[in-house]
């Protein structure tokens, strides 16, 4: 498959694209990645070199690509950190195009806004924005639990109510919904869950909670659900092979001392998962 990402990029470290890219491409897909910034690293660091790329340039990419004609052949668009407001209308005209060219197209959304331990970090101008403009766009959609409450005025906590916030995201446009960072009062200690919904049901999936904060995770669990739902058509298989691989990859990251995820040095994760872990349905 052939995807178009557009997302930010970091030259030290693993955000954005520098995450999305390299795992779909190990696991056998082509990807055209677009910059909306293009920072010497990621901004949990509080510093950083490099500037947010104008509108209009990140546009000029994808018109160029279109030059080509090859935007028939793109199966996947995706998004997620956006840097500026304007950016937001540059991913709906790129998924538009891509459309038009390829109705089986679809769009997968990270909607990038915060979490549940530092709250929203992102500019205030954003969340909205990614709510009413690129939300009915989206095909899927791949918030974590807090931006999850956050797009449906809700506070998901239970399995029931996680379910109930994801239907209700669901009715604004993406059918396929993939949650992740869900933790609810009742689970088993020390475990942290995923749960997908699509039309044909919702299954979780549990793993250990690493005790780290590792950025850019996000960026490959949003890339790895896209191309094995797009392969596969089951969002429990998308699921399980999603969380087999990122949970190894975290898990490397740990074992290794350092800050930044271990992308290279994982890579066997991404193109052979273990399968160790499995999804339980729940609806």
């Amino acid at each position: 498959m052939r995807f178009l990402s557009i997302q930010s990029h970091v030259a030290y470290g693993h955000v954005g694209n520098s995450a999305a890219v390299f795992p779909l491409q190990r696991i056998g897909h082509e990807v055209w990645p677009v910059l909306t910034v293009n920072f010497s690293n990621h901004t949990g660091y509080g510093s950083w070199g490099g500037p947010l790329i104008p509108a209009d340039d990140v546009r000029a990419v994808v018109t160029g690509i279109e030059d080509r004609g090859v935007l028939g052949t793109v199966d996947g668009v995706l998004s997620g950190y956006l840097g500026g407001e304007e950016i937001v209308d540059v991913v709906i005209d790129a998924v538009s195009r891509v459309k038009a060219a390829n109705p089986g197209a679809t769009y997968t959304c990270d909607p990038v806004m915060g979490n549940a331990k530092s709250g929203c970090f992102v500019s205030p101008a954003i969340p909205p924005l990614i709510k009413e403009r690129a939300l009915p766009h989206a095909d899927i959609l791949t918030p974590n639990q807090f931006e999850l409450g956050f797009m449906t005025d809700t506070e998901p906590d239970t399995v029931a109510s996680t379910l109930d916030s994801a239907d209700r995201v669901r009715d604004l446009g993406p059918r396929t919904v993939l949650v992740t960072s869900v933790l609810r009062p009742d689970r088993e200690a020390d475990t942290i869950e995923m749960l997908a919904v699509d039309d044909e049901g919702a299954w979780i999936v549990q793993t250990p909670l690493l005790p780290f904060k590792a950025n850019g995770s996000g960026d490959v669990t949003s890339a790895l659900f896209t191309a094995h739902y797009r392969e596969t058509g089951s969002a429990a298989t998308a699921l399980e092979r999603t969380a087999s691989s990122v949970y190894d990859l975290l898990e490397a990251t740990l074992d290794s001392g350092e800050r930044e995820l271990r992308l290279v040095q994982a890579q066997d994760a991404f193109a052979d998962p273990r399968m160790q872990f499995q999804a339980r349905q729940v609806r």
